[in-house]
């Protein structure tokens, strides 16, 4: 299951986790948040975005 996740921290400070996507679709997926929320000041990679997607994979393969 894919899914975004916002925590608002009691401060305000607000940060987009996203769990499911691998590769480049979770910045795309999360884009949007983090569009409405603001300018994003850090960026912090999980190693899922390491692993190539399935069309990432045949393309390279080719």
């Amino acid at each position: 299951m894919k899914t975004i996740e916002i925590i608002v921290a009691p401060d305000g400070k607000t940060r987009a986790e996203t769990f499911g996507f691998s590769g480049q679709t979770c910045r795309e997926a999360s884009r949007f948040v983090e569009s409405a929320l603001g300018k994003a000041t850090s960026e912090t990679l999980k190693p899922e975005f390491h692993q190539a997607t399935s069309s990432q994979q045949q393309s390279t393969r080719q």
